[in-house]
């Protein structure tokens, strides 16, 4: 190599190698995120179910959070076992979705009166939307379910 004479090039492999890692750590990235966006919400709502499935209905009445004129009472003929929505012996989150610029997401849930091995030949499940509200405590957020307005 002599002073006029250009350095060699370095090679493109270690550019195509470099451009193809971000782009797969981009795209890992935007899955996760639509994957998980939901998930805290999603928890929420099946601490709640989880409680109505085993027929612990003051504990999902306290997660519940409700407003000071929605007694047990209410909460019961919508939610006891012999409520609109009751008995729920089983049940599936079917759908997350959260409008732009909302504070909450809306989860679509099938609950059935049967258990799980009978709900997936039923066709009398009944599809209910949960609203899952985000509220600030104490420095995080924590999810709150309310019934949307029919």
């Amino acid at each position: 190599m002599s002073l006029l004479s250009p350095p060699p090039e370095p090679s493109n492999k270690y550019k195509a190698l470099t451009y193809t890692g971000v782009a797969l750590l981009i795209t890992l990235a935007v899955i996760l995120y639509f994957a998980f966006r939901y998930y805290p919400e999603k928890r929420a709502a099946e601490h709640f179910l989880d409680a109505l499935v085993a027929s612990h209905e003051k504990q999902a009445y306290e997660m519940w959070k409700p407003s000071e004129s929605y007694k047990i009472g209410d909460f019961m003929a919508d939610w006891g076992p012999e409520g609109y929505y009751g008995p729920v012996k089983s049940y599936s989150i079917v759908k997350a979705a959260s409008g732009k610029g909302a504070n909450g997401v809306v989860l679509t849930v099938q609950v059935s009166p049967f258990s799980a091995s009978c709900a997936a030949r039923d066709r009398h499940t009944n599809s209910q939307s949960l609203a899952v509200r985000r509220q600030k405590c104490r420095g995080g957020s924590a999810p709150n379910a309310t019934q949307p307005p029919i």
